[in-house]
């Protein structure tokens, strides 16, 4: 409730005197900022576990690592990263611009299904990339009957098994980041600046270079910033398809040479290319924000160019193409071979890993959305810039690739359980064996590091929505902090924690390189399952778990394109 304090003598007239209204001050809420400084700390414990790890060694390998294994790691790396940014830059920023832009036949559909790549992991499009442009797949089969090859060495045919090869699967599933944020910018920048330029005699084409391109600048940035993210944090593409990225050289160091000291050196090298990759994204976006001038320019949708026939042809099938790689060409791989294989699934193998896909994933969304929901409220009460500051670093996981916080995360647990054990050896007699690396528990802890950040975005997205004085209209009815949070926040925020939930749930069960390295003997999940059928060289074994992958990541992004159908534009 609010103070009443007087100020000064009473007025004239016999009033009373001036009366000043002191809003209550809220308490410290102290215990808060030492739960969320704990959580902070939990986060960044596969950093420190790494850090530790990476310079308490000999340092025997590290000249044969620097000599011989990290110059073509990096390059490799770097090429793959500047490939993949250019691509998926040039196919969402050209996507958008086209939906957005043009009158064109399945210009709504296309709209949404733009969209669809995003419910295929990485490591599923390699596999059904391999297949689909092996000598034996349709691409190479189509080819020899329409010129009449007769063996490989009667034409040339581009090598998937490659760099160029792995960024186009990337780039084809990774799009649709910078297609979203980028559509986006271009629907809500409406009528206004566009048409401006247009009274000035101004062409389309140029109006885009000139004006909305450089608007959509930070969108776009933002865009790629969380596809180079997810180049890095690729294991099984770039595996697939031979390109010795740093992600693939961490693991080869760890398990063909041995070397703990050794992967977790370039482990430490990865993450400053992630920060560094962070601090160009921010830097790139700073004192480059745009906004419209008044809030119903952001309803006045821009007018859609007529394209004459042969262009409509055109456009549609130059918008379609992305989706036919991304999504097309995974389904279909995977969905036939699934036909020839109806026996997969009901097979006892792939409904453990189904189970165990399920259950890590819910947990995880569980946990997740618990912490979100506590750093969120800690912000709201407490309000204090330490509290914000710890809560963002509490977010930090998201950016950290999933081998990197998979193996940090395996040394920190790993020392914990050998210590518990030989406490409990020592004094008891007993031996507690592995209680966190020897279950789904560090699958779990890992994940929910990696994507509390996730959670947390979804929820505040719908937390900011509220009214800012509703917290405190329950307050001022005598409900505690605790109370008003149960029964008026959270009833509200209810389609926003669902949201989380989903997403949460969906990139846990598709999540491979964490899972890899944490799972516990026996363990398999729907991706791990995947990647060893394709590890040995027959992904097809693998097809049943990959559709159920697909389908499952499918709930998203069918509630995601749902969105954007109902959008008020597309409906035009």
């Amino acid at each position: 409730m609010s103070g009443l304090t007087g100020t000064g003598a009473a007025l004239p007239g016999g009033l009373p005197p001036a009366i000043r209204f002191e809003p209550a001050r809220r308490p410290g809420h102290p215990w808060l900022k030492l739960i969320a400084l704990a959580l902070s700390l939990v986060v960044l414990l596969p950093v420190l576990s790494l850090a530790y790890v990476a310079l308490s060694g000999t340092g025997e390998d590290w000249p044969h690592l620097a000599r011989n294994v990290l110059p073509g790691a990096s390059v490799a790396t770097v090429y793959l990263m500047g490939m993949v940014a250019l691509a998926t830059s040039s196919i969402g920023v050209a996507s958008a611009w086209m939906v957005v832009a043009y009158e064109f036949p399945l210009r709504k559909t296309l709209s949404w299904a733009l969209v669809l790549p995003l419910a295929v992991p990485s490591y599923l499009a390699a596999y059904a990339f391999g297949e689909f442009f092996d000598y034996s797949g349709p691409a190479q089969e189509l080819v020899r009957t329409l010129f009449g090859f007769q063996t490989a060495r009667d034409y040339w045919f581009p090598d998937i098994r490659s760099t160029p090869g792995c960024a186009l699967v990337l780039s084809s599933v990774l799009y649709p980041y910078v297609y979203l944020t980028t559509r986006i910018v271009f629907l809500m920048q409406g009528r206004n600046i566009a048409d401006v330029a247009r009274t000035l005699g101004a062409r389309p084409g140029k109006v885009f270079w000139r004006v909305l391109l450089p608007v959509a600048r930070p969108a776009i940035v933002a865009g790629v910033a969380l596809v180079l993210m997810e180049t890095i944090n690729d294991i099984g593409a770039a595996e697939y398809l031979g390109v010795r990225t740093l992600t693939v050289t961490v693991y080869q160091t760890w398990l063909a040479r041995g070397s703990l000291e050794g992967g977790a050196q370039i482990a430490l090298i990865m993450l400053l290319l992630v920060f560094a990759i962070l601090g160009a994204e921010s830097w790139a976006r700073q004192h480059r924000r745009f906004h419209t001038g008044r809030a119903t320019h952001m309803k006045a949708y821009p007018a859609r160019i007529a394209l004459s026939p042969v262009r409509s042809l055109a456009a549609t099938a130059l918008t379609a193409l992305p989706v036919l790689l991304g999504f097309g060409i995974p389904i279909s791989v995977f969905g036939s071979y699934a036909l020839r294989r109806l026996d997969q699934f009901a097979s006892s193998a792939l409904a453990d890993a189904f189970l165990n896909s399920v259950m890590t994933a819910s947990l995880t969304a569980l946990l997740t959305i618990t912490l979100a929901l506590f750093l969120l409220n800690a912000v709201r009460l407490a309000r204090s810039p330490g509290v914000s500051a710890t809560v963002r670093l509490a977010s930090i996981g998201y950016a950290l690739p999933g081998g990197i916080l998979g193996l940090g995360l395996l040394f920190a647990l790993a020392r914990f359980d050998n210590t518990v054990d030989g406490f409990m050896r020592e004094h008891f007699g007993h031996s507690t064996g592995l209680l966190l690396t020897g279950s789904a528990a560090g699958i779990i802890l890992a994940c929910t590091i990696r994507f509390v950040a996730l959670a947390e975005g979804a929820i505040r997205s719908g937390w900011e929505k509220l009214p800012g004085n509703i917290d405190d209209a329950a307050r001022s009815l005598g409900r505690t902090p605790a109370q008003s949070a149960a029964s008026v926040l959270l009833p509200l925020l209810r389609p926003a924690v669902l949201t989380a939930a989903v997403l949460v749930f969906v990139d846990t069960a598709k999540e491979l390189s964490a899972t890899i390295l944490l799972r516990p003997f026996g363990f398999s999940t729907l991706a791990t399952s995947v990647y060893e059928n394709a590890s040995r060289g027959a992904p097809q074994d693998g097809a049943a778990a990959a559709v159920v992958i697909i389908l499952t990541a499918l709930v998203p992004v069918l509630l995601l394109s749902g969105a954007l159908a109902k959008d008020r534009e597309a409906m035009l």
